[in-house]
């Protein structure tokens, strides 16, 4: 079994829709390793500043990005797990993109889908995966 890393998740703006708040609830009752910072809506530039003002030297920081790269459930098990340092930032930025400085700085781009979903969703499913692989690094069987 493998150690379930520390996770920050800043995301960009307030859920609106109860029933993906609903979800992101159960889900953060999972993962009690998360921590879910919201951020203002401003601009990427201004976002991005934020965010890298966060970060810590031993935090690894994980882009939500159209051109990141897709992994299968265990393989985002296995990149979560295998860190040297424990510890992500996972960011999703506002329907305005990710700054330049953000791409930069990120350890790793993630693509959850080749498809185009809503910021309020595509956090719900993050924090899904992030419970998946939390299981997979357990040995649970929720995953299957």
């Amino acid at each position: 079994m493998k150690t379930v890393p520390k996770i920050k998740l800043v995301a960009v703006g307030k859920v609106k829709k109860g029933w993906i708040r609903e979800g992101l609830d159960v889900y953060r009752k999972r993962v009690p390793e998360l921590d879910l910072v919201e951020i203002k809506d401003s601009n990427p530039m201004k976002e991005g500043e934020l965010v890298l003002s966060m970060l810590r030297p031993e935090q690894e920081l994980v882009a939500l990005s159209e051109e990141g790269r897709t992994y299968t459930s265990e393989q985002f098990a296995n990149l979560l797990g295998g860190a040297r340092s424990h510890q992500f930032v996972f960011f999703i930025g506002s329907a305005e993109g990710l700054s330049s400085q953000i791409k930069q700085k990120a350890k790793h781009k993630l693509s959850l889908s080749p498809m185009t979903f809503p910021h309020e969703l595509a956090r719900l499913m993050l924090i899904e995966q992030l419970y998946r692989a939390k299981t997979i690094l357990q040995g649970g069987r929720y995953h299957k």
